[in-house]
């Protein structure tokens, strides 16, 4: 599966497709977490005709009816830690069925803008996990995206809400940018869902610094709720716990008990 993938990402880079290591960096997460992921199981996926990884873990005393797509941070994995390990760790204990799918990547270094062009990808892949969800089984589905992946969340309910029921966004950045794809506001003001917008007190600039935009560009929408994690930077290392725990209390909230 490794050479059929950096197969695919040579004939890419010659075409001109994608920047050189994406998909390789991709490959080598994969074979890293198939190997390291204590919990759950890895299943391959498939969006415009490209293979991506993902992790499903089951909810441990229900079917599968409640779950929730997890989106990682920029340049990271779908054992992304803290964070996004902690709510596929959680989530399931608390009757919720987790896929964290593989966002796509761009190489080493690459900026926050570098990964707007990536979006329209990126929806396709949540599309991808919203099908393989349904089949198993799932009637209600959320996302929760961290970072630069909430951002990729924000867009891709912005243009197709079909088949999701909520948005938790973590750390959501509020960029300055004239790219289509980091119009961040604008798909606040288009989702219509139940959306949380949780971040830390001490987070990254583009994030803390348009906390009361956010809100007043989620006013409109009744079912929007801001939260502000205390004593937290963007990573969450110091009490991983409380923001899991704001996270499936709201779940429950939103989309009924578990």
């Amino acid at each position: 599966m490794k050479f059929q993938l950096l197969g695919l990402w040579v004939f890419a880079v010659v075409c001109g497709t994608v920047e050189a290591g994406n998909l390789q960096r991709e490959s080598d997460y994969a074979s890293n977490l198939q190997q390291t992921a204590g919990m759950g199981r890895g299943i391959w996926l498939t969006s415009g005709g490209q293979r991506f990884f993902a992790l499903f873990t089951e909810a441990e005393k229900t079917d599968n009816s409640q779950a929730v797509i997890v989106l990682h941070d920029m340049g990271e994995h779908p054992d992304q830690r803290p964070v996004i390990h902690g709510l596929r760790a959680v989530l399931p204990q608390h009757n919720w069925t987790t896929l964290s799918i593989q966002l796509p990547l761009r190489e080493i270094g690459a900026s926050q803008e570098d990964y707007y062009g990536l979006f329209d990808e990126a929806h396709g892949r949540i599309q991808a996990g919203v099908d393989y969800l349904r089949n198993q089984g799932a009637k209600n589905i959320a996302v929760v995206g961290y970072g630069v992946g909430a951002a990729m969340a924000a867009y891709a309910l912005s243009l197709d809400p079909k088949g999701l029921s909520a948005l938790a966004a973590i750390s959501l950045p509020l960029p300055e940018s004239t790219l289509p794809q980091a119009q961040i506001g604008q798909f606040i003001k288009n989702i219509a869902l139940p959306f949380l917008d949780v971040y830390a007190e001490f987070d990254l600039p583009d994030v803390v610094d348009t906390a009361r935009q956010r809100r007043m560009l989620g006013k409109d929408n009744p079912v929007f709720r801001q939260i502000r994690i205390n004593g937290e930077n963007h990573t969450y290392q110091h009490d991983p716990v409380m923001l899991i725990k704001r996270i499936y209390s709201w779940l429950a909230l939103s989309l009924g008990p578990n």
